[in-house]
């Protein structure tokens, strides 16, 4: 199971923010790119990237940020937050990124997820973002009437690298993830899950490694910055 060290960006910093709040945002790192340096030489094989300016704008916001991660970095990173056209996901991946999130599209425009998938291999995956059940768009502005694991399934034939699934309510908040949730989700799909939100002890990491589903990973946050999980050790229990 990967560990996905995450850096939210929000007016170029990296920040965390509270049940995706973007008034609740705690600023922890003004320099993303010496951040993803640190995750990568702590030893993360992977780094997730979100542009939560971009989320409720619907275009790039941080782009420079990510931009200067990328020309930081060796490792492979994914990016979601405002990634809405195909000429966006050209862009990004032309630029070096090797994954872009779809989120908001694959409820809107879930062709072009298809679309995508299938003009580019192994570098699209979907972000599906929950509260109660019932997926969110727009930054997790908007909530819908779609249910996690019929879109999960909706996409089953498409291609897609990955499903990241974050449970809103979790997020940020130092709570533990929806670890009975997200191993549901991963036995309903044979696409691979990886975990997010209120990923926030050692114990959380172990509990998703044996939930009893393959997890390709799990994505922390707050507890990397905060120190409640030291990387090193987190690295090696998985």
């Amino acid at each position: 199971m990967i560990l996905y060290p995450a850096i939210d960006l929000k007016d170029g910093q990296c920040v965390r923010l509270l049940r995706g709040e973007m008034e609740a945002a705690t600023v922890f790192n003004d320099d993303p790119a010496a951040q993803a340096r640190a995750f990568q030489d702590a030893g993360c094989e992977w780094i997730h990237l979100v542009d939560l300016n971009g989320a409720f704008a619907g275009e790039p916001v941080n782009g420079a940020a990510v931009e200067a991660i990328l020309a930081a970095i060796d490792v492979p990173a994914q990016l979601g937050g405002g990634i809405r056209d195909m000429a966006t996901i050209e862009g990004w991946i032309e630029k070096g990124l090797s994954r872009v999130i779809l989120g908001t599209v694959a409820v809107e425009n879930p062709d072009l997820v298809r679309e995508a998938a299938r003009a580019f291999p192994g570098k699209v995956a979907v972000g599906i973002d929950a509260r109660n059940g019932r997926v969110a768009t727009k930054g997790w502005a908007e909530e819908t009437d779609v249910m996690v694991t019929d879109l999960a399934k909706s996409f089953e034939d498409a291609g897609v690298a990955a499903i990241i699934y974050t449970d809103i309510n979790r997020d940020g908040a130092m709570q533990g993830p929806n670890v009975e949730a997200t191993a549901a989700l991963a036995r309903a799909v044979s696409i691979p899950v990886i975990a997010s939100g209120g990923v926030s002890s050692l114990a959380d990491l172990i509990a998703l490694r044996d939930c009893g589903a393959s997890l390709n990973g799990a994505i922390s946050g707050r507890a990397l910055y905060d120190g409640a999980i030291d990387l090193r050790d987190a690295l090696a229990a998985l």
